[in-house]
């Protein structure tokens, strides 16, 4: 059965290199880098119908069947869970890792504030900001050396790909769309995650039909990155591992 996954705006497709043997050994894994990200042509237009349609070119490109499990996390959920609103005749099921609908007005400054450090300072500029952002504040006190490894994953984005995905973020709300969406979801958040908080996370599970909510206690923004047993624990019943 195949599975696609989409990452998040501060990492890339390896986030989910800790939990990809264990997606494998049941499906066929598609990790898709998001337009702009590590050598993969940016979109025309900073717009998430943009996206969507450059997720569904890959569905046909790589032949993914129409009983196939969708997985995004942060930046790459909110494009999936549009995909599923667009196409969800595309998908069976949905799992949505830290992702949000919409940002409040904090949250989208903080996009906006992002934006413009990039444009002053490049994208290492925000190596630390990134890890802050991607791994809960424990795990970074554990582990300091992952800033670098946020700046090196980061220098491989087009800058003009990263302020077309904060524009979008800044700007998307599927909210009002919520209640339309039929396809079988499951909500997945890291109880410290500072760029999607749990809030953000539930406001998705309680509006759509049947959703599941799944918090994973001490976690961040990245759970297949920080927490790869708990995050497959979490899917595992729901996906089919």
């Amino acid at each position: 059965r195949d599975l696609v996954v989409l990452h998040s705006l501060l990492a890339d497709r390896h986030a989910f290199d800790p939990v990809l043997p264990q997606l494998a050994e049941k499906h066929r894994v598609t990790l898709f880098n998001l337009p702009g990200f590590h050598g993969s042509e940016p979109t025309p237009l900073a717009l998430l119908d943009a996206y969507v349609a450059r997720i569904e070119d890959g569905f046909e490109e790589f032949k993914i069947a129409k009983d196939a499990i969708l997985i995004g996390n942060g930046f790459g959920g909110t494009v999936a869970l549009a995909f599923a609103l667009a196409h969800p005749e595309r998908i069976a099921r949905l799992v949505l890792s830290d992702a949000a609908a919409t940002f409040p007005e904090d949250g989208r400054q903080q996009f906006a504030a992002m934006a413009e450090k990039v444009k002053t300072g490049g994208l290492g500029a925000i190596a630390e900001i990134a890890a802050k952002r991607v791994f809960s504040p424990g795990y970074l006190a554990a582990h300091p050396e992952k800033i670098e490894e946020r700046k090196a994953v980061l220098l491989g984005i087009d800058p003009k790909a990263f302020h077309a995905a904060c524009e979008i973020l800044q700007k998307a709300d599927l909210i009002p769309l919520l209640t339309h969406l039929k396809v079988p979801t499951l909500v997945v958040c890291g109880e410290f995650d500072q760029a999607t908080p749990p809030a953000l996370n539930k406001q998705i599970a309680d509006k759509v039909a049947g959703a599941k909510y799944v918090e994973l206690a001490g976690g961040g923004h990245c759970p297949p990155l920080e927490q790869p047993d708990e995050f497959v624990k979490a899917i595992k019943e729901f996906v089919g591992l």
